[in-house]
């Protein structure tokens, strides 16, 4: 397994370094194999969408009110059968406060299709909801009140804070720089890696047949991983307009000293953000307008150390 591995990090290595002399040797093909790439990983870099939230009670360690925004999200995994646990990632507690009354906020984010199915029966969403709630209370050494109802509303706060707080936590920060290698690679790599759940909590959900009484499982994955510290490159974003003024594109420009080879570069754009992770520096930036995932496209400048990435609006 270890010479397989080793094996195939030497192949993803050779085809980087093929990619930086076809970006100089012929940048029309290199344009457009990247434009297949970022096409390929619209869906995986998708931002979380708010479906539901519901209310509830905090017990200990402290009683408070407390809100879970259940959120779609296509980069989770998908279960691999109705038997096989069901991934999800579960954010940071946040509290807010309107007025004098102060509670907590906390978003949880499945693969959409397990929401889907949800929805349409009533015992699974039940379901889902509870255990939600018995991985929240594990995962923050929370007590939680039995009870709960589905508020009238779809998400608590804001869906910017949310896609925040669940895009800027998704597990470790080495977990998701991972994450960000495996989407940016051949699809043959990729359909052999991005499936792996085991990055994210798991919890099995009941079989039809099981009694209600039966104890679901919940399985915590945790990284082992050192986290690396960041740092943030310099960079200039400006919004390029034609002789009328109307915005056309987003140029985005990232200095990056001590880089010297386009392999190096994990980049993800969606519609709204982009993320930029290369050896000791990650910038991950809200982006001003929404801008065209499939025609953008990236250069890197080995003699200026500057990586150049041009968004469309959409």
């Amino acid at each position: 397994m270890e010479s397989s591995s080793k094996g195939l990090l030497t192949q993803v290595t050779q085809f980087w370094n093929l990619l930086d002399d076809l970006a100089e040797s012929n940048p029309e093909s290199y344009e457009k194999f990247i434009q297949q790439q970022l096409k390929e990983g619209k869906q995986l870099c998708a931002a979380p969408e708010p479906q539901l939230c519901l209310q509830t009670r905090i017990l200990k360690p402290k009683e408070k009110i407390l809100f879970i925004n259940l959120c779609q999200w296509k980069r989770i995994p998908a279960p691999q059968s109705a038997t096989h646990p069901v991934p999800l990632s579960v954010g940071r507690p946040e509290d807010m406060s309107e007025t004098s009354d102060v509670y907590t906020v906390i978003d949880v984010a499945y693969h959409p299709d397990v929401l889907q199915a949800a929805e349409k029966d009533q015992v699974k969403k039940d379901q889902l909801i509870r255990m939600a709630m018995k991985c929240i209370e594990e995962k923050l050494q929370f007590t939680l009140s039995n009870s709960y109802h589905v508020t009238n509303f779809r998400i608590k706060g804001s869906v910017h804070r949310m896609k925040q707080n669940l895009m800027g936590i998704q597990t470790d920060p080495t977990d998701l720089r991972e994450k960000m290698r495996k989407e940016l690679t051949l699809e043959q790599i990729r359909s052999s890696t991005v499936s792996n759940s085991d990055q994210f909590p798991q919890l099995l959900l009941p079989k039809d047949e099981v009694s209600s009484k039966t104890r679901c499982l919940i399985e915590e994955i945790s990284s082992t991983e050192i986290e690396v510290e960041m740092k943030r490159p310099a960079y200039e974003l400006k919004i390029v307009a034609d002789q009328n003024e109307k915005p056309l594109k987003i140029e985005l420009k990232v200095e990056l000293p001590g880089i010297n080879s386009v392999s190096l570069c994990d980049l993800s754009v969606s519609e709204d953000d982009l993320l930029i992770e290369v050896s000791e520096y990650r910038l991950h930036l809200n982006l001003p307008e929404s801008v065209d995932t499939e025609m953008t496209t990236a250069k890197f400048i080995k003699e200026k150390a500057t990586l150049i990435v041009t968004m469309p609006l959409v």
